[in-house]
């Protein structure tokens, strides 16, 4: 039975949806390498708010994906970009799904670490932004997790060279009790963070980057990297510190930075694994085997879905991640907080439906055409 599914140019074409999930073996730690999903967050959709508003959360559906995750041997990075830091979801909140979070990888025994960031302020002095990090640094120690020092906006607009990341991280480090992650997003995943690190020039921001890890190299578990920039990412890793992970972030890249080269690999921190969470568990399981060229043959299949979620404006791709979350049935409804689920295209998420269907990402393909159906329904598109 085919669905008809809109094209970009207006006309609709045929698509037969599969009738089987991908089938997939057992779970179990992962070995090789280090692997994070950055989760999204689960929107109360009868909360009667605005997009201004704070965000309303289900909870209950949002622990219940993190258990997902975690079940498959994934690691939960929380409260970051995916959340919608930044983006329909405040401080405030992100303090509470922090909390909620790490209570509920302690009681399963799953592996979090937590944004920490400047969002409480929208700007300020140097001196309030060290104070706004040290707030949400405090937060998340507190609550046991590990903390992953995220890139600022405030603190993009208010330095005024290398030497204002240089002290700022620095002063971070020294208090951080554990090894933090580092994070680097680029321009394209938020526009604000243009000139990170104290230049647009990207090999003096690298160099002002190993400076910051070199002074402590003991307090950095490692640097996540979002930059879009396969060949700069290998170039990073191959010259951090002795025990300094590369996190990739790179959604375009993935599979050939975290099956490396002979001169190391990257680790993985990505939002691509909140859709991707099982079928990147079972890559990954089969890359601790040393069979990179199955880890390759199962992972590469999903760049494409990868590419066109994180197509530009770049920062949306939250949108196909719920969206896909929804047809996949970790939640019951088609709603994010801000309202963002207007941020992509019938089209565009039409089309992520086909990819991500072709993938057998779905476990109840029928469950995922009917959900097709009914939000093609909404928008008049005749079947």
């Amino acid at each position: 039975m085919t669905i008809r599914l809109p094209s970009p140019d207006g006309s609709t074409r045929a698509y037969e949806p599969r009738t089987e999930p991908l089938t997939l073996s057992a779970t179990g730690p992962l070995t090789s390498r280090t692997v994070f999903s950055a989760a999204h967050v689960v929107a109360d959709p009868y909360a009667d708010t605005t997009p201004d508003s704070p965000a309303a959360v289900d909870w209950d559906a949002t622990l219940a994906f993190r258990r997902h995750l975690w079940s498959h041997g994934l690691g939960v990075a929380e409260a970051m970009d995916t959340a919608q830091r930044g983006m329909g979801l405040d401080w405030a909140g992100a303090a509470e799904l922090i909390r909620r979070s790490a209570a509920e990888a302690h009681a399963v025994g799953g592996r979090i670490a937590c944004g920490v960031g400047t969002d409480q302020i929208t700007a300020g002095t140097l001196p309030e932004i060290r104070t706004a990090y040290e707030e949400q640094l405090a937060v998340v120690e507190e609550a046991g997790a590990q903390a992953i020092l995220m890139a600022s906006r405030a603190l993009a607009a208010a330095a005024q060279g290398p030497e204002d990341y240089l002290d700022l991280y620095g002063h971070l480090l020294r208090q951080a009790s554990e090894p933090v992650i580092l994070h680097w997003l680029g321009p394209m995943f938020d526009p604000a963070l243009d000139g990170y690190w104290g230049s647009a020039d990207l090999d003096a921001a690298t160099e002002t980057l190993l400076d910051v890890i070199a002074a402590h190299p003991d307090k950095v578990d490692g640097i996540k990297v979002s930059l879009l920039d396969a060949r700069r990412e290998v170039e990073l890793r191959r010259r951090l510190p002795e025990g300094v992970r590369c996190y990739t972030g790179d959604d375009f890249h993935y599979p050939e930075l975290i099956a490396g080269d002979e001169q190391g690999f990257s680790h993985a921190l990505l939002g691509i694994f909140d859709p991707l969470g099982p079928l990147a568990a079972e890559a990954v399981r089969t890359l601790d085997t040393g069979d990179v060229d199955g880890f390759r043959k199962t992972l590469d299949p999903t760049v494409a879905l990868s590419r066109h979620l994180f197509r530009p404006p770049t920062r949306f791709y939250k949108t196909g991640v719920v969206f896909l979350a929804w047809l996949a049935g970790h939640q019951e409804h088609f709603a994010m907080v801000g309202g963002l689920q207007s941020a992509r295209s019938l089209p565009h998420l039409a089309r992520a439906y086909e990819l991500a269907d072709g993938l057998g990402l779905f476990p109840d393909p029928a469950r995922a055409e009917s959900r097709m159906r009914s939000l093609l329904t909404v928008y008049g598109v005749p079947q």
